[in-house]
């Protein structure tokens, strides 16, 4: 995601995630010792919001010569070549013989990005101020659950703000971290949510004194990840006979997360003066019944 300023239209947002299938170590030898095995397959469901699709071609059998069906995916099934993937299987079996279970990536999905921000689970909007001794910076921020399959907190939240020209000193609220080496200053959260004492919404404060000012608008940068949900709501479901999950995970991570302000070095709102781009993945654990 990409934000710049406070217009909600500038701001720039790619999705996209991946799928992957854990095949316990068991199932190796009933698919190598069947002649005809089961046919494994699966479709998607809730993926109205899905742009583009890449199923594996390796092992997903896709008779379709693009990446996307507008308003198809709901009723298509996906197969795999079981020759094929009781081979790659049996491959990763003799490579890593103690394994309990093989993992196998099957597609690679681009998400259809909400209006604004309205896709973004945390929206944030800089404001500097920057002055020949000191350096004033606020972000706005605000978690958003609705951005969200199902909401789940945001977990090890990092906000990193590279501020140059010689930091002395620097002031903050909450309070940050400063980065000597690579002169930035870093707010550090365990987990973001509607539940975390603060709240959804906040501010980050901070006031650096330098010795060459004024210091250059930086670009900020964001890192965090949530566990047991994804931005697409997309959910795998097994078709036919033969095969169970047994457990599902989601998770989805920030990826390259920025905010960028205006070229004008102050621009730190009168009202505050005076007071002081996502990746998700979908895993699921199969096995024969």
């Amino acid at each position: 995601s990409y934000f710049h300023g406070t217009d909600e239209k500038k701001c720039q947002v790619k999705l996209s995630g991946d799928m992957m299938l854990s095949f316990p170590a068991g199932i190796v030898t009933l698919l190598t010792n069947n002649p005809n095995p089961a046919q494994l397959m699966f479709r998607l469901n809730n993926s109205s919001r899905f742009n583009k699709v890449f199923p594996n071609k390796q092992l997903i059998l896709w008779d379709c010569e693009e990446p996307y069906i507008e308003n198809m995916l709901y009723w298509t099934v996906f197969k795999f070549n079981m020759s094929a993937l009781t081979a790659l299987l049996k491959r990763q079996s003799e490579k890593n013989p103690t394994a309990s279970y093989f993992n196998v990536d099957i597609l690679k999905y681009q998400i259809k990005p909400k209006f604004g921000a309205s896709s973004c689970p945390f929206q944030l909007v800089a404001y500097w101020k920057c002055e020949r001794n000191q350096t004033d910076i606020r972000i706005d921020y605000m978690y958003n659950k609705k951005a969200m399959g199902s909401p789940s907190p945001l977990l090890n939240l990092t906000v990193t703000v590279p501020v140059d020209g010689e930091v002395k000193n620097i002031n903050a609220e909450p309070h940050a971290e400063w980065d000597k080496e690579n002169n930035c200053a870093i707010w550090k959260f365990t987990e973001l949510s509607e539940l975390t004492e603060n709240g959804p919404i906040g501010s980050l404060r901070a006031r650096l004194e330098v010795a060459k000012g004024p210091s250059s608008i930086g670009t900020i940068s964001v890192q965090f990840n949530c566990e047991g949900t994804t931005l697409s709501g997309v959910d795998l479901e097994l078709q036919g006979p033969g095969y169970r999950v047994s457990l599902v995970k989601k998770r989805f991570v920030s990826g390259k997360y920025i905010c960028d302000g205006s070229n004008n070095k102050n621009r730190y709102p009168e009202s505050t003066e005076n007071n002081e781009e996502n990746h998700e993945n979908h895993s699921s654990s199969s096995s024969d019944c």
